[in-house]
């Protein structure tokens, strides 16, 4: 199999279907939050090597990282990830990406569903760059709630919105438009309201920094 082994510290459940598993950082991984790897994988069963990408949902890559898998219980790949236990073996590529958090700023961290756990790595590494950090939030089943309480606590505004509600969204975004630099990870239509929601607030949403999943 491709790319190189890590071992699975811990896999727990962090929100509806879904689940953090705690990786092994490899030597020379020096991963940024914002940045993704390719995970591979032979679930028992698959006649094929399976590869899907996961964001980093970890503020830092010291001794360990993390990502965040949404569970399909339809999938190939998610079920089997959920189900790995402590001292299991992946395989993983990179880390991929141009979009980093470098600690050198405040951020506006908006995430659509499995974008949760990048932004949520965004606001966790700016706090601890002594930076302000706000996280808005759609889901209807949201993810990460403890750390989320736990940025809320030291001052981070942290708004959650139920998926349909746009309103409620790009209010909170024109809110905060001015607070930091912009970042927003998701899929094709949640980003592109994004982007809209950017420019009729009056900013230039190519000074964004977004992330679409497709």
């Amino acid at each position: 199999m491709e790319g190189t082994p890590v071992t699975v510290e811990s896999v727990r459940e962090v929100g509806p279907d879904t689940v953090a598993l705690e990786l092994e950082t490899p030597d020379e991984f020096d991963a940024l939050p914002g940045q993704f790897v390719l995970v591979r994988a032979e679930p028992d069963g698959v006649d094929e090597e399976l590869a899907r990408h996961y964001t980093l949902s970890s503020p830092s890559v010291g001794d360990t990282f993390e990502i965040t898998v949404g569970i399909d219980p339809d999938g190939d790949l998610s079920p089997w990830l959920a189900d790995l236990e402590s001292g299991a073996t992946i395989h993983i590529d990179g880390p991929f990406g141009n979009i980093t958090y470098e600690g050198e700023q405040d951020v506006v961290a908006v995430a659509g569903g499995p974008g949760v756990g990048p932004a949520i790595s965004i606001a966790e590494a700016a706090h601890a760059a002594d930076q302000d950090a706000v996280v808005i939030y759609q889901d209807d089943a949201p993810a990460h709630r403890e750390r989320l309480e736990v940025l809320e606590e030291d001052g981070a505004p942290v708004t959650i919105v139920e998926d349909g509600a746009d309103e409620e969204l790009a209010a909170a975004i024109e809110a905060h438009s001015n607070e930091g630099q912009i970042y927003a990870f998701g899929f094709a239509e949640f980003v592109t309201l994004v982007s809209e929601t950017i420019e009729e607030a009056g900013g230039d949403s190519d000074e964004a920094l977004i992330e679409n999943f497709g």
